[in-house]
């Protein structure tokens, strides 16, 4: 790795590391949200919180008590998930509906899939589709696999025990995005530091759409770059390809999209990812010995993990019945993805950790329906790179602090901790 790009990757990861850190969570900013609504959002560990099961084994459908006079719904079981991401016609994310709710300005929309409905969604999917296809993606693989070699030499050459977070599982999806996108090296160090703070709450409501304004200001300045000087990344093939069917504030949106969808999701995955090898030894050897364990071991870490814990926000666009529940137009859907893939229906025992087992093409880690992340292969792509070669580059490394020691997000929509210490060596 370059002395510049090693430099901007050490300044990305402080930053990251100094916001983790910071101290407790002042509840007071967020008194108007129940803790019927919070609880989705909380963990014992790695697995959800057990009151999320007994919700779901209650009613999979449950009254949320919800601000600005919001009628909404907690969705915790599987089939009924699926029902309400799958309806396509029936649900709206559009981010005015969070906007007229809560008060927030229109200006303060990321734009994107994620908070765009058809046919605006459907016309900005079909952009970015093509760039997501396999053909297109293993482009990227021997670039994945050499971000994935860099960071494994640099944690190999420091001195006593590394922070798996600030040293790997944030590094290389960071750089991994940038080189889908195109992003100039120049530019890598502002890039990478407006993502982390997306979807945590801390600092109140609003913290989160403060942070997007930031971003989507500066994501406009990479946008008009690329469209003077298109790249070879997603952006530039983008301009080049569609030219004025795209106008720059949705590029904006889809450059947003991509980065906050791909980044903290993988490091999330990634860090959480070893601390489940750390704590189950027989995967641990399997993941290191066999290449048929890889596959397998990654699906159910999905499932299990489910990082990203809730899905969009959905909102009736009319009166329905689901599992027996009727919805008003205008109610407010919270899908629990987190809730779902620990589903009993799912298979047995789904709150333990089992490669084993066939229930991986049914979770929900990625979403369902015209919203699920159209990034999941990359995603996929990555986890295979970079786990497999961690355990096989160092298979003495264990924990450098006790379990009860590590810290983990509070309440944040993608699930992470907040260090891992590790010693590499026996």
């Amino acid at each position: 790795m370059s002395t510049l790009r090693s430099n901007i990757v050490s300044w990305v990861s402080r930053k990251y590391f100094s916001r983790l850190q910071r101290n407790g969570l002042d509840l007071s900013k967020m008194s108007f949200l129940s803790e019927s609504t919070l609880m989705p959002l909380r963990r014992d560990g790695v697995d959800p919180v057990p009151a999320l099961a007994t919700r779901r084994a209650q009613e999979p459908i449950s009254k949320l008590s919800l601000p600005f006079g919001m009628n909404g719904w907690l969705v915790t079981g599987h089939a009924e998930c699926k029902a309400v991401l799958g309806k396509t016609n029936a649900f709206s994310t559009d981010f005015t509906n969070i906007a007229g709710n809560a008060g927030i300005s229109a200006q303060q929309n990321p734009g994107g899939l994620g908070f765009s409905d058809p046919p605006t969604h459907t016309r900005l999917r079909r952009l970015l589709t093509p760039e997501f296809t396999m053909r297109r993606l293993n482009r990227l693989t021997p670039r994945i696999h050499s971000l994935v070699e860099e960071r494994l030499d640099e944690m190999a050459a420091a001195d006593g025990p590394v922070d798996l977070v600030e040293v790997f599982a944030f590094p290389i999806p960071s750089l991994v995005i940038c080189e889908l996108l195109g992003v100039p090296y120049e530019d890598r160090d502002e890039f990478q530091k407006l993502s982390t703070a997306r979807f945590d709450l801390f600092g109140g409501a609003n913290a989160p759409f403060g942070v997007i304004s930031d971003s989507l200001s500066y994501l406009r300045d990479i946008v008009k770059k690329q469209r003077e000087n298109p790249g070879d990344g997603l952006l530039g093939m983008i301009v080049r390809e569609h030219g004025d069917d795209i106008e720059d504030e949705e590029l904006t949106g889809l450059a947003d999209g991509v980065l906050t969808g791909g980044l903290e999701t993988t490091a999330s995955m990634l860090a959480l990812g070893t601390l489940v090898l750390l704590q189950h030894p027989e995967h641990f050897a399997a993941l290191r010995d066999r290449d048929d364990a890889v596959d397998p071991f990654i699906e159910e870490l999905l499932r299990y993990l489910t990082v990203v814990q809730v899905a969009f926000p959905r909102f009736a666009k009319e009166d329905m019945e689901i599992a027996g529940t009727k919805i008003a137009r205008g109610d407010f859907m919270l899908c629990s993805l987190s809730g779902a893939n620990r589903d009993a229906a799912l298979g047995e025992d789904m709150e333990r950790f089992d490669p084993h087992r066939e229930a991986g093409a049914s979770h929900l880690a990625f979403g369902f329906g015209i919203h699920r992340c159209i990034g999941a292969e990359l995603a996929r792509m990555e986890l295979r790179a970079a786990l497999p070669a961690l355990v096989r580059r160092f298979p003495d490394m264990r924990l450098a602090v006790a379990p009860e020691e590590l810290s983990f997000r509070k309440l944040s929509i993608v699930y992470g901790v907040d260090a891992l210490p590790l010693r590499l060596h026996g």
